[in-house]
């Protein structure tokens, strides 16, 4: 038997202190709502218990808008905050961590050095700033869903507009890396096998293996209660890009420069013979211009990296989720948690762009570990962290999947209490529906390519920056305040990278490439 419904969170301004009501008045009305409010022995409670209904329901309209870092009403997706520091790290840097971490060394290539990390510090930076105009809209209205924060900003059409598009960005970041899978899972099985031929087993079919997948691994973390849950998971998908990027710096070191592909390899006896130009001088692989790293490089291509690194840090879906959980929560602890996480991948970042970079110079690819792939198929260093990779974007599904149940919830049941049927179906039809776009719907990357170029670009810039325009008071800071100017100017940024991305997408379309994609 389904819950009793709760009230849906008011659309209404911030509340002094005096104005708070209590609890215990509300416990005095029905045994139901008493069990979903979390209880407060220091509030007055002569006054609620004259008010019944109407009194009730602004008690708990008071209790849920109160600071951020106070108890509150517990909601479907809202829990007592019990999720260590350290956990709440992993879980927003593995939501950071995305594929697109394996593209960085292309995107430097096209760049330099010098304007590589002039471009990733700025974007590291933005979104750092942008997770803060969140949790500074969040703690004026004491609301940590993003859902509701588009809802007290712009009323229904903001609650849509926020929902709908973490709903289809984080669709895409799933069907990407579902998609990752069933390409990559068979090669590297059929390389472990040391084989050529590809047979018609199981075991190599990628459809097969993502359902596997999927229903094995996948769905049971996706069915936990709460995103805290998965700091263990998380922690271990991020060391499995540790082990990536070690392997990374550590190859830059072993294959030499230029290296020789794995199909011309059996006439040549050494790498480390000198390389001869037209004119007969003889010139060292130190010496080859093909070896030498450029700080700075614009070419045609230089553009389609903006996008990649612009959105190489999305999290802001899972943010909120996360602070909801994060124990004893304070808006200085959140932003401490955003830092770090971004601070870390940021170094991952440069580390992993950097050696990818100087080990292959101007011929690294799009994906960086077919670049290895090209000198020897069957390295089982590579092939090891080929593996890693697939387990560390394998455990970033579900991660992602928990805050589009979020929205799906706040969308279409904001007046019920948490059901666990309820809380299964969701993330059953959503896998299957995942599941079903990876088999049977291949080109569907494209569709999802405009979406995330969409979507993106508005969880990232213009949500944030519109939503703290619209809900921190005038009182506080004026409209013309150098603050929300800022925010204006941060908002106007997102728009020009939404249009500079479908810019890309649309000739990408017209020239049949498929060089501007998103980097997450």
């Amino acid at each position: 038997m389904e819950p009793a419904e709760m009230n849906t969170i008011p659309n209404g301004k911030g509340h002094e202190a005096g104005e708070d009501t209590t609890v215990t008045a509300i416990k005095a009305q029905s045994e139901d709502a008493a069990q979903e409010l979390v209880p407060n022995s220091t509030e007055n409670t002569s006054t609620a218990r004259t008010a019944h209904n109407v009194d009730a329901n602004l008690a708990e309209s008071s209790e849920f808008l109160s600071k951020a870092d106070e108890k509150k009403t517990p909601r479907f997706t809202d829990f007592e905050g019990k999720t260590s520091f350290g956990m709440s790290v992993f879980n927003l840097g593995n939501a950071i961590m995305g594929s697109g971490i394996l593209g960085l060394a292309y995107a430097m290539a096209n760049t330099g050095i010098v304007l590589f990390v002039i471009l990733l510090t700025a974007v590291a930076g933005l979104s750092s700033y942008s997770i803060h105009l969140l949790l500074k809209s969040s703690g004026v209205v004491g609301i940590r869903a993003y859902e509701q924060l588009g809802y007290r900003a712009f009323g229904t059409p903001g609650k849509m507009a926020a929902g709908i598009a973490i709903t289809l960005q984080n669709i895409g970041a799933m069907s990407s890396y579902l998609y990752i899978v069933k390409y990559e899972f068979p090669l590297v099985i059929q390389a472990f096998l040391n084989t050529d031929n590809i047979t018609g087993a199981w075991y190599l079919n990628g459809n097969y293996l993502v359902v596997i997948v999927s229903c094995s691994i996948i769905l049971p973390l996706a069915l936990m209660k709460q995103l805290g849950y998965l700091g263990y998971t998380s922690g271990f998908s991020l060391s499995c890009m540790v082990f990536f990027l070690i392997a990374v710096i550590y190859k830059k070191f072993q294959v030499p420069c230029p290296f020789v592909d794995f199909s011309h390899n059996k006439t040549v006896v050494s790498f480390n013979t000198s390389v001869a130009d037209p004119g007969g001088v003889h010139m060292t692989p130190e010496d080859d211009p093909a070896c030498t790293p450029r700080m700075f490089n614009i070419n045609s291509q230089t553009a389609y990296t903006v996008p990649i690194l612009a959105f190489a840090f999305v999290c802001h879906p899972e943010v909120l989720p996360i602070y909801t959980e994060l124990r004893n929560p304070t808006k200085t602890k959140m932003q401490h948690v955003s830092n770090i996480s971004i601070g870390v991948m940021y170094v991952m970042y440069l580390l992993a762009a950097l050696f990818g970079y100087l080990t292959f110079i101007d011929k690294v690819e799009a994906e960086l570990l077919h670049t290895y792939s090209r000198i020897d198929p069957y390295d089982t260093l590579i092939l090891c962290v080929r593996v890693a990779v697939l387990t560390a974007v394998t455990l970033t599904v579900p991660i992602v999947l928990f805050p589009v149940r979020r929205a799906i919830q706040h969308l279409f049941f904001a007046n019920k209490t948490f059901w666990w049927p309820r809380h299964i179906a969701i993330a059953v039809t959503l896998l299957a529906l995942i599941n079903l776009l990876v088999i049977f719907a291949p080109n569907i990357l494209g569709i999802f390519g405009v979406i995330g170029a969409t979507s993106a670009p508005c969880l990232i810039f213009i949500f944030p920056a519109v939503f703290y325009i619209r809900i921190v008071p005038e009182e506080e800071e004026p409209l013309r305040s150098f603050p929300k100017i800022l925010a204006a100017c941060f908002a106007f940024l997102g728009v020009l990278f939404m249009i500079m991305s479908l810019s890309f997408i649309i000739i990408d379309w017209t020239s049949g490439n498929s060089k501007g994609s998103s980097g997450h």
